[in-house]
């Protein structure tokens, strides 16, 4: 454990962050527990987008939020992995013909290309349904029951019509004609924002946070979660395609509409850095141990030009 907590302080954040990327590949291919009589299409669907790559950004911030508290990584390992099947079943569903109808995510075919429009959907409901397991391991770890419990109703309230998929329906909304910027702000907040802040307050709840604590990563996984999306919506319009790996101007050609679209795009990097400032500074308020690599992540995330 000690070792552990040292590795990660003596890393710099990119190291840090591939590090916790390779511990979650290894937890991930093990994802479901020796002896269950799972179909085998149904894991290797499952298991073909849980190991489609991507940033881990949300495990780094279960991670993150956990150590800053002075907790321990193993213990908050199966949150990570939880709130990683709940991404990585809104990508599933999200690429659908249904929805975004898209062929291919990080440069491989989506999930339905592969293996079925049926199949996928159902990849996605039991990564959904899982989750709520994989969360409940932490228990074994040292976290207190009741500190789980309270993870497993974030989550429920995080990835639910509250959160994440009351974001997609408005999304979807949008998409027929978006007049005001209060509407983008609530889409970008609730799909991106809210898992964010459960990934802040889960790692958090299983070292022992308190309330004053918590409430202090909600407003800092807020501020920094909505300019992250925001910093997308700049990248589309001055991104690089090739550090991206996608084309720009994607948002403007489907007609979407986005912070620049609405304020420009100096207002847009205004806004960024106001956000992240606010962020910052809830952030203090948590009077957390260590809150620098946290702070980190929230440069990196806004200041990223892919």
């Amino acid at each position: 454990m000690k070792a552990v907590k040292r590795l990660s302080e003596r890393l710099e954040l990119k190291p840090y962050i591939h590090h916790i990327s390779v511990q979650m590949e290894q937890q991930l291919q093990t994802f479901l527990p020796a002896g269950w009589d799972v179909p085998s299409t149904l894991t290797e669907s499952m298991l073909y987008s849980l190991m489609a790559g991507g940033k881990r950004l949300r495990p780094v911030f279960v991670i993150a939020a956990a150590e800053a508290l002075g907790g321990s990584r193993e213990a908050a390992l199966p949150v990570a992995c939880a709130v990683e099947m709940v991404h990585t079943y809104s990508l599933v569903h999200d690429d659908l013909p249904a929805m975004d109808d898209d062929d291919y995510r990080r440069g491989k075919l989506t999930n339905h290309k592969v293996y079925g429009e049926a199949l996928a959907i159902l990849a996605g409901d039991a990564l959904l349904t899982h989750a709520f397991y994989a969360a409940t391991g932490c228990t074994a770890l040292g976290v207190a029951p009741e500190a789980a419990l309270a993870i497993v109703r974030d989550l429920a309230e995080y990835a639910g019509p509250r959160g994440m998929v009351g974001g997609q329906v408005a999304d979807m909304q949008g998409e027929q004609g978006m007049t005001e910027l209060e509407q983008l702000r609530y889409i970008h907040l609730h799909k991106t924002a809210d898992l964010f802040m459960f990934s802040l307050t889960a790692g958090a709840r299983t070292a022992g946070a308190t309330e004053q604590q918590l409430d202090a990563l909600r407003r800092f996984g807020s501020d920094i979660g909505l300019a992250f999306q925001i910093q997308d919506d700049i990248l589309d319009v001055i991104g690089d395609e090739a550090k991206l790996g996608k084309k720009t101007q994607s948002d403007s050609k489907l007609q979407k509409v986005t912070y620049p679209y609405f304020i420009g795009l100096d207002a847009s990097k205004q806004e960024v850095e106001r956000l992240t400032a606010s962020a910052k500074a809830a952030l203090q308020e948590a009077n957390l141990k260590d809150s620098r690599r946290l702070e980190e992540i929230a440069d990196y995330l806004v200041q990223r030009d892919h």
